[in-house]
């Protein structure tokens, strides 16, 4: 095989043309050898022709080998390649002789853990009991020239047990019904080490069609079928990665859809009631990798006194142990709520729950708690974006009071902070991973407030969420997120 196709090549992943050109570079050498082999059968009387032809079958599973491997590299490499094939018994791999190596030809070494194989020749002759082994193969049996080739009864006892009846048949086989040899074994070389043998041969016949030799070629695969073992190994494991995080993300989604509010649309409050109505609406976006499901969630409940419940929130992580604290903490933050609890305590307990919780994480939180019958909202939050505000066609951001992200500090305080809304007031309450989709910095922030002009003149609540996202834009983001928009009744 031409040395030239691996020398001087980069480290990293080759192009996909180059894999192509590489391909059918080894579609056309993989002819010529075909045109060689098909020379070498028609005189089978010549015994380097045999031995030519002999050569020509392991170079057509060499490029056979070879081609499958770039059939492999263009449908794609795992996400965690195989570590480097060494030797099976830890060792270096050896140098690499090419098959021409068998008549003289120089060998072509491309170093350890290289695919190309060591190739050595024998043929064992019934006649005379004599056996004729290349340098090579003692090479690839570990055996010095000193002490000899092995005959056909020595062979087995440095084959492996559960190889020994393949390699028998394949030589019986031969030897008895004039059948070619193709099959692998491994053996035990003299120093330990473990080594895979692919072997070639076939009978060679007297004038009375009578077995009088066996030849063959073998070939040293250790380091191919290792390379095929951890691409297969690697696979498997991609696939029972990609099976478990599929799963965990539909764990997670279906966590989230049973914890979100279970509304669509708008949500009107304090129908017929004191005090101006609320109508509000909400949109979770996701992230643009399908498993980046998170802990972002907004909720609405109307609370037993006639109060609101206004809330939105972010915890930091993502998949089933992001969406799982996320649900303990809504739960919690809902059931405080209803039992009247003030959002600055509130927020101060669910940074203790979250800060002593088996699953620590950091999370940014607002709670905001509406009277319709005073028109004021209390809220409080902890290292989230403060509500935007829109009155008379302007936006701008409250003041935020004072408060931690959730989990960061054990037993701080939060303050608590207080706004009249007017008829016609908008409030947006948002995750921060909303405003990321518009500039790292304070751009999303602008960008927001730039909608004002468009959310006056929005139908509802749930037409101004449309607005919002059609402005930040439907498709996934590198982060989840979440808006919420209430609009106070005329």
């Amino acid at each position: 095989m031409p040395s030239h196709i691996f020398a001087d090549r980069p480290a990293q992943p080759p192009e996909p043309g180059t894999v192509d050109a590489l391909i059918s570079q080894t579609r056309r050498l993989r002819g010529d050898v075909d045109a060689v082999r098909r020379d070498a059968v028609m005189d089978e009387d010549d015994p380097r022709k045999r031995w030519q032809r002999a050569l020509c079958d392991l170079a057509v599973h060499q490029l056979d080998d070879l081609g499958a491997h770039l059939g492999q590299l263009k449908a794609g490499v795992p996400d965690e390649p195989p570590a480097t094939p060494g030797a099976e018994d830890g060792s270096a791999a050896e140098a690499v002789t090419a098959p021409g190596a068998a008549y003289g030809a120089p060998a072509a070494s491309t170093g350890t853990g290289s695919l190309l194989s060591r190739v050595g020749s024998a043929e064992w002759n019934l006649l005379t009991d004599e056996v004729s082994w290349s340098e090579e193969l003692h090479q690839i049996f570990g055996r010095t020239p000193d002490s000899g080739p092995m005959s056909l009864d020595e062979l087995p006892s440095v084959v492996f047990a559960e190889d020994q009846p393949l390699l028998q048949a394949m030589v019986t086989d031969c030897l008895i019904d004039g059948k070619p040899i193709d099959g692998e074994f491994r053996i035990v070389r003299t120093d330990g080490r473990v080594r895979t043998l692919h072997m070639m041969g076939e009978p060679v016949l007297d004038a009375d069609g009578c077995t009088a030799s066996m030849w063959a070629v073998l070939r040293d695969v250790s380091e191919l079928r290792r390379s095929e073992r951890a691409v297969r190994e690697s696979r498997d494991s991609l696939q029972r990665r990609r099976h478990m995080e599929r799963t965990e993300r539909r764990v997670a989604v279906e966590l989230q859809e049973a914890v979100l509010p279970p509304w669509r649309g708008s949500l009107r409050f304090a129908h017929g009631g004191p005090g101006a109505p609320l109508d509000v609406a909400g949109h979770y976006l996701p992230a643009a990798s399908t498993g980046l499901i998170g802990g972002d969630w907004y909720d609405a409940l109307a609370l037993p006194d006639g109060d609101a419940l206004l809330t939105v929130g972010d915890l930091t992580g993502h998949g089933v142990s992001a969406t799982s604290s996320m649900a303990m903490l809504l739960g919690a933050l809902r059931g405080m709520a209803v039992a009247g609890i003030r959002p600055g305590a509130l927020m101060g307990h669910l940074n203790q729950l979250l800060e002593t919780s088996g699953q620590p994480a950091l999370g940014s939180a607002m709670c905001c708690r509406y009277d319709p019958a005073s028109q004021r909202l209390s809220w409080a939050q902890a290292g989230h974006p403060a509500p935007l505000l829109f009155r008379d066609g302007t936006g701008r951001a409250l003041a935020r009071p004072d408060g931690v992200l959730l989990g960061a500090t054990p037993r701080t305080a939060y303050e608590e902070a207080e706004v009249r809304l007017l008829p016609g007031d908008l409030l947006v309450l948002h995750t921060d991973g909303l405003t990321r989709r518009g500039g790292m910095d304070d751009s999303g922030t602008r960008r927001l407030l730039s909608l004002a002009p468009r959310l006056a003149g929005a139908r509802d609540a749930q037409d101004c969420v449309r607005t919002v996202v059609e402005e930040f834009g439907e498709a996934p983001g590198e982060d989840d997120a979440c808006v919420m928009v209430v609009r106070v009744g005329q």
